[in-house]
């Protein structure tokens, strides 16, 4: 792959934004041989099937033009679910207080794995409380960082509990 992550969020969000949504992540899945580019988006109603299909057919015309990936892949666009991906410090400040879920890599004081709640977030690091201990957890090297979904134990099971 020639682009970087970072370098596909730069050429995707504008035409996702254009659309009136917010890029949230995209990531390269699956095997050498048959590669998934996967984009996660939402929008303040959330997002249906139709809005991922307006979405891809926009993003494909401009993955075709720009061929920012060698040979074949295959593109989905999708929500980003109950356990968003947390990639942005402004995705990490609009969580504060809930839990969420932290690798990183290199390890932290023999650490890689942190699941807790999220106390404060800085311009390049995040606090997060694990057993009333916090850890500061530098932006540069996190390897992946995702909410963790609080369900209702009465009501719907799945949806949300964003009281």
């Amino acid at each position: 792959m020639r682009g970087t992550r970072a370098d596909l969020r730069k050429l995707l969000e504008p035409g996702v934004v254009a659309l009136g949504f917010e890029l949230v992540d995209v990531e390269m899945a699956g095997s050498h041989h048959s590669p998934t580019l996967r984009v996660y988006i939402d929008g303040p109603a959330g997002v249906n099937v139709d809005d991922c299909a307006r979405v891809s057919r926009q993003l494909s015309a401009l993955l075709d033009v720009e061929d920012p990936l060698p040979g074949q892949y295959t593109l989905e666009v999708s929500s980003p679910g109950l356990d968003r991906p947390l990639v942005t410090p402004q995705d990490f400040r609009r969580f504060i207080g809930e839990t969420i879920k932290v690798k990183m890599q290199p390890p932290l004081q023999g650490r890689k794995n942190f699941s807790g709640r999220l106390v404060d977030v800085t311009a390049d690091h995040v606090v997060v409380e694990v057993d009333k201990e916090h850890f500061d957890l530098a932006f540069d090297g996190m390897e992946r960082a995702r909410l963790v979904p609080r369900f209702r134990t009465s009501g719907v099971t799945g949806e949300r509990d964003d009281r």
